[in-house]
């Protein structure tokens, strides 16, 4: 059985009449990228900020290896590292500066160079911070976030406002730090960052967990299966392809069929490879954290924020 390293019971934050956290709990477990997925205002920075000693809960009781957030502060700050969502660092001083910098607040600290090596940024050792791209400049939050070799480490929305490039070298890295048995809590409104990065995913909206589990696990449950796409199918693939599922319908030049069961994909590839069905290809679209995300909640996540119909949701 999976080693607890966190703990969370009930967990509630108000500010005044605000419910930031709405008694929430759940675990998280020595090694996992554990992922809090969710639009801007859902409660993830406020929930990771309690878990690091950071903010003060209004109640419920949250241990962190082990230890109470309220009685062992200095302890537990000694064994995790954070990455805040608005991470900044020394714009004069370099990569390597900087890190052993914010390593000189550390009894115990890695060597710079190796942690510079484990965010692939060995060419970019000796360079100002300012000259980095932001995607670099995440990376060097990571490692600073790792100068105390901790055994859980904190991302707060790592790689908003990145582009696709950054992104995926920033994802690149954390699959590095799990490969070497860090326990990794992840806040993101991405939903593929979720999906490839986690190994479970707690969605919340509103301050609480709507659903949790492993990303194939949700998507099981709440999805709506596999959809195969006929790229410009005629209305003879259409005509074949009636009846073979619960739905079948066109949009615009193409043809839409949610496959009720993998069983049902032979027959479609063969109906539409009869005499006289004509299509340009055929694409396969399984379901998403996205999708799920719509289902439960009946609204789309754009930029952290949620939109229904068009319009960005009211808090």
């Amino acid at each position: 059985m999976a080693e607890s390293v966190i703990t969370v019971q009930g967990l509630v934050k108000r500010y005044g009449d605000l419910t930031a956290v709405d008694h929430i709990d759940f675990e998280v477990y020595r090694g996992e990228v554990f992922s809090m997925l969710g639009p801007n205002g859902a409660g993830k920075t406020t929930t990771v900020e309690i878990m690091e000693c950071l903010r003060t809960k209004t109640e419920g009781d949250v241990t962190i290896l082990g230890m109470d957030i309220e009685r062992k502060v200095r302890d537990i700050k000694k064994r995790i590292g954070v990455l805040p969502q608005d991470f900044n660092a020394f714009d004069l001083l370099t990569v390597k500066e900087n890190i052993e910098y914010f390593g000189g607040m550390f009894k115990h600290q890695l060597p710079a160079d190796d942690l510079i090596e484990t965010v692939n940024l060995g060419e970019k050792r000796d360079v100002y911070f300012k000259n980095l791209s932001g995607g670099l400049k995440q990376r060097v939050g990571v490692a600073i976030s790792m100068v105390n070799d901790p055994d859980i480490i904190f991302l707060d929305e790592p790689t908003t406002g990145l582009d696709p490039v950054a992104r995926r070298e920033v994802w690149e890295v954390i699959k590095d730090l799990k490969s070497k048995g860090k326990t990794i809590i992840l806040t993101t409104h991405y939903m593929e960052e979720a999906e490839v990065l986690s190994d479970r995913v707690g969605i919340i909206d509103r301050g609480k967990f709507i659903t949790m589990g492993s990303p194939n696990d949700i998507i099981d449950r709440y999805g709506t299966g596999t959809t195969m796409i006929v790229r410009g199918g005629d209305d003879t693939a259409l005509q074949r392809l009636q009846g073979l599922s619960s739905k079948v319908e066109r949009k615009g030049n193409d043809i839409v069929v949610r496959l009720d069961s993998k069983d049902v994909l032979p027959e479609a590839i063969m109906r539409i490879h009869e005499e006289g069905v004509h299509y340009e290809e055929v694409q396969m679209r399984r379901s998403t954290l996205e999708d799920v995300f719509l289902t439960l909640t009946g609204k789309r996540l754009e930029n952290g924020e949620e939109v229904k119909k068009g319009k960005r949701v009211k808090k």
